[in-house]
């Protein structure tokens, strides 16, 4: 079984050829980061136009590396929500003419559920898994008991982590993506010079919240003016070590919750883009070591944005019969999970 997935959710294009051997039989990806750097944040419709002015070259460029043939897919996957409607559009159209001309499955991806069973790609986890998902634009933890089945333990209330990264880099002026940029100047920070508030450290539930720190960073800013490369470094590396306490904290009480509901499941899963942060992996590995259970955090090219996760979405709904019609609309909010 092999499928065709496209990802174009955001500001990344990208065409992967997986089978469900657990191969990646080839792939390609063009980053934006360039065309939106001087925005300090992405343009949707400079997103929208570049997908489309490159997927089709993408997708014809895995059908090169993996010397196969149009008609030898065994379905087309594309990313058909949530994220930048117009950039969707661009994916899920391009998948219905291919699934149209070569007679095959369409098969709609939530960009979620994709990040959510990357880890059954890489490391073959059994369901249930406990997952963290923290990206740009999401910050969850879910249940993961089976393909479409998500128990929602908590969100964010307000800002993702990765957007208060996006925005604490800019204040910076680190430069953008902020997630890298704040985690590479964190590196010579002092990570304890800057006393920070800890959103929803220690109150009961599981739910988070971001956007009262982003603000004390940003007073906290304004206050230095003239901030040294030192202070840049000093203020990166304490937002980070708080929002590693913050994601520790929720992910601590959901672990044990999760125990309760879910007896025979033994693995606490981070994916999404800000799972690529080095000391996030480190706090998490060490929290879920603390609780008995294993830790499992994808490749970090795997957690960023990509269409490797998209194919083997679809190779996870083809194998168990969910095929989406052709009239499928496209989606720019479509929740994985609500609260139960």
């Amino acid at each position: 079984m092999i499928v065709l997935g496209l990802e174009t959710s955001c500001d990344e294009t990208a065409a992967a050829l997986v089978n469900a051997e657990r191969q990646i039989l080839a792939e390609a990806l063009l980053s934006q980061t360039e065309d939106h750097r001087r925005f300090g944040g992405v343009v949707p419709e400079i997103a929208a136009r570049s997908h489309l002015a490159h997927l089709d070259s993408l997708i014809e460029k895995v059908f090169a590396q993996s010397r196969l043939r149009f008609d030898e897919v065994d379905a087309i996957a594309a990313t058909c929500g949530p994220g930048l409607i117009g950039g969707v559009m661009v994916g899920a159209m391009t998948a219905k003419a291919f699934a149209l001309a070569l007679s095959k499955p369409f098969l709609a991806v939530n960009h979620l559920e994709a990040h959510a069973l990357t880890p059954r790609l890489t490391d073959n986890v059994e369901f249930p898994y406990l997952l963290l998902l923290v990206s740009g634009g999401h910050c969850q933890l879910l249940a993961v008991e089976d393909v479409g089945r998500y128990r929602l333990y908590g969100t964010t209330l307000d800002d993702a982590a990765g957007e208060a990264f996006d925005k604490v880099a800019k204040l910076l002026d680190l430069g953008f993506p902020g997630g890298p940029a704040i985690e590479k100047a964190a590196q010579t920070g002092n990570a304890k010079r800057f006393d920070l508030p800890q959103p929803m450290v220690g109150r009961k539930g599981f739910d988070f919240s971001f956007s009262g720190l982003k603000t004390s960073v940003r007073h906290l800013v304004h206050g230095m003016p003239g901030l040294t490369p030192q202070d840049k470094a000093d203020v990166a590396a304490s937002f980070q070590r708080v929002v590693c306490a913050c994601l520790a904290d929720r992910t601590k009480r959901a672990m044990a919750q999760f125990k309760k509901d879910f007896p025979q499941g033994t693995t606490l899963v981070v994916a999404g883009g800000v799972a690529a942060n080095g000391a996030l992996r480190k706090t998490l590995s060490d929290s879920a070591a603390q609780a008995g259970l294993n830790f499992c955090a994808p490749p970090p090219a795997l957690c960023t944005d990509n269409a490797v996760m998209v194919a083997w979405a679809g190779i996870e709904k083809l194998r168990l019969g969910f095929i989406d019609s052709l009239d499928f609309a496209p989606k720019p909010r479509w929740p994985l999970a609500s609260s139960e």
